[in-house]
Formats: structure tokens, sequence, C-alpha cells
């Protein structure tokens, strides 16, 4: 007895937990490795933002105006970036510009989310009426084109930042019902289910409890590919004015007051057009990641 328990420790002990597992699968997709390092500098400019800029991105610099990049001829180290239309610091409003933009997806992420999951776990678990009911609505919204229906939100609630993530979010939220209530069919199927049920679990416990935990695996997916999909819409707003307002450094509202220096000055709408490029690429690499490592279909045995 003794020799097969010491037998069966190891097994024991070399079963992995759940993080370095979910790390093993997810370190095997290197574009995911590498977009959590760009993401985390992002976070690190978003966080930290303020000190890390050399100058305050709403001073003005009026004998600077339009100065090129330091390692260009005409240029300046005391702006390694170069100078906007108005003399401010490009390096700085691209480094404050990142807690906008980080804002913007965790507020986007978390409305569409938290709404669209609750939706989606009572279409789920409503009767047929009422089911059809609200995917109804959901499908009317998604025959709208994202970007436009946005703008039309936002033009009914006034431009501002705030206004732009309440538009997204309505935007992006049937994503999220139309997911979880693929998910919860799914599980409501599954012999736990009926087990919990039977053992006399309530109609809360059920949804909240037993079938949404088993239902995150896609919606944590889903919430990064989505928090791409906010700064580029936050962006795609800004630069058509109804998005954050001037002076704000704004990633997208810097390409809208540079639009008109696009052949004099390429570094005024080149920065800020990479930086949303570069954070979208890295965020959607990690998304590629987080999707391979929490679907158990596409692990190796």
């Amino acid at each position: 007895m003794t020799d097969t328990v010491s037998a069966n420790a190891p097994t024991e002990m070399s079963r992995p937990s759940r993080l370095s597992e979910f790390w093993y699968y997810f370190r095997e997709n290197r574009g995911a490795v590498f977009g959590l390092w760009i993401f985390a500098a992002f976070v690190f400019c978003a966080a930290f933002g303020p000190l890390l800029a050399p100058h305050d991105p709403t001073e003005q610099f009026r004998q600077f105006t339009l100065l090129p990049p330091a390692w260009q001829e005409g240029g300046n180290w005391t702006f390694p970036l170069g100078t906007d239309p108005l003399g401010r610091d490009m390096l700085s409003r691209l480094v404050v510009g990142a807690r906008f933009s980080f804002f913007v997806g965790v507020i986007v992420v978390t409305i569409a989310a938290s709404g669209g999951i609750m939706v989606g776990l009572i279409a789920g678990f409503a009767p047929q009426w009422l089911d059809s009911i609200i995917m109804r609505i959901m499908d009317v919204i998604l025959a709208f084109p994202s970007l436009l229906l946005a703008l039309v939100l936002v033009a009914i609630l006034g431009p501002s930042l705030t206004n732009a993530m309440i538009a997204i979010a309505i935007v992006l939220q049937p994503h999220y019902v139309r997911l979880t209530r693929a998910s919860v069919l799914s599980e409501k199927q599954k012999d736990y289910v009926t087990s919990a049920r039977v053992a006399g679990a309530g109609f809360l416990r059920l949804m909240f409890v037993t079938v949404l935990p088993n239902c995150l695996a896609p919606i944590i997916v889903q919430g990064a590919l989505s928090f791409s999909t906010a700064i580029l819409d936050a962006a795609a707003l800004g630069f058509l004015g109804m998005g954050a307002q001037p002076p704000t450094p704004e990633w997208g509202t810097m390409l809208a007051e540079a639009r008109e220096f696009i052949l004099r000055a390429w570094w005024v709408v080149t920065f800020p057009g990479l930086a949303i490029l570069v954070t979208v690429l890295a965020i959607n690499l990690m998304g590629d990641g987080l999707r391979d490592a929490l679907d158990p279909k596409l692990k190796r045995s």
C-alpha cells in the first residue's frame, strides 16, 4: 500500500497548475509573447505617462513649430520626435496619449462585456420567445456598420471622449451577447448542469456559479480583441472630430490636427499612426495567444 502511494506521489506532484499550464500554451505562440511585451510597455506608458514625458503635452513652444525629429536635419534633441504645428512635443503627447487609449479600452470592454454577458445569460436561459426578441434586437444593431452607428450615437449624445466610449460600448455589446448565449446553450446540455439542477440549485446559482465560469474562456479572448477595436474606433471618432477634443493628446485627435500638414511634416501623422498600429497589432497577437491557451480544442495532447 505504501509503495503504491509513493509511486503515485510524483505523478500528483508533477501535475502542472492552471497558471503554469496556461503560460506553457501561451508562450508556444511567439507572436503572442511579443505582443504581451509591447502591451506591457503600453500599460507602463499609460500608468506613468506624465512622469515619463519630457514636457507637458499641452505646452506650446512657438519658436519650435513643426520641428523635425532630432535625427533629421534641423532637428533638436530637446524634442526627439519633433513638434506639431503648435510647437507641442510629439513624444510627450504620444506617451501621455497612451493613457487615454488604455482608459478607452478598459472602460469600453468593461461596459460592453458586463452588459453583454448579462443579456447573453438571460437569452440563454430565457424561454424561446424572449430569446428570439433579444437576438433580433442584437441582429438589428449588428446590421449597421459599427463606425457609422457609433457616429450617430455620438452625434446624438454630443462629441466628447466619454460619449465616444459609451457609443463604442453599445456597438460592441452584441458580440458579447451572441458569444455568451452560444456558450450557455452549449453548457446547458452537459451533465454537470443537469446534476446541479437536480440537486436543487436555484436559477441564479445555475446562471452565475454553475454555467458562467465555464463560458469565460471565449469571452476573455473576445475582450482582448475588443480592446484593440475600442482603441481603433476611438481613434477614428477622434480623427472625425467626434471623440476626444483638442488639446487632449489622444492619438486619433492628433491625426486630425495634423492631416493638413501631412506633406510638409511627415512626423506629425506618422508617429501617432504608428502608435495606433503597433498597439492594436500587439493586442491582436496577444488575443491569438489567449485563444490558443484557453481553447482546449487547440491544445496539443
